[in-house]
């Protein structure tokens, strides 16, 4: 029912906690799909991973200005959202109460998107569980290959 590059986005947001990789899955899936539509929805969800990519190495700066492009998405995207499994007003309230810790300069939290259909969720953790790792983990900020991945990336 779901596209499984949002499957393999969800379970890398929620169990590996790669944002980076967030990014690749979706923006590849993003310009099969609907190619060169920055306002989709796939890229509002780029953003937020990205976002919080940026946050946690410590660069709030970039990640205010990328969640505030998310936010900026969500009010045209709020059906593709709920069509997709997310709970929307949770959503916005997740995303805002994040940019407020940006701004704040709080210390990373890692954060679960809300998804509300069970059968979604259910999906996202057997794929975190074939990759042996745990859904909604934490992030561990220890991990420099994790937290600076987008240094040892090849785009070739």
């Amino acid at each position: 029912m779901y596209p499984f590059p949002y499957i393999e986005f969800l379970a890398h947001f929620h169990g590996t906690r790669d944002y980076f990789e967030c990014h690749e899955v979706l923006e590849d899936y993003w310009k099969k799909v609907e190619p060169g539509k920055r306002d989709s929805v796939w890229v509002l969800l780029i953003q937020f991973a990205v976002s919080l990519y940026h946050y946690r190495r410590g660069n709030s700066k970039g990640g205010i200005i990328l969640i505030q492009k998310s936010l900026n998405k969500l009010p045209a995207n709020r059906k593709a959202l709920s069509s997709i499994g997310i709970n929307v007003n949770e959503f916005q309230n997740l995303m805002l109460a994040v940019k407020k810790r940006m701004e704040a300069d709080e210390a990373y939290e890692s954060v679960s998107i809300p998804i509300n259909v069970p059968a979604l969720k259910e999906e996202v953790k057997a794929l975190c569980m074939s990759w042996e790792v745990s859904f909604e983990s934490s992030s561990d900020l220890t991990d420099e290959k994790l937290v600076h991945r987008h240094k040892k990336h090849n785009r070739t």
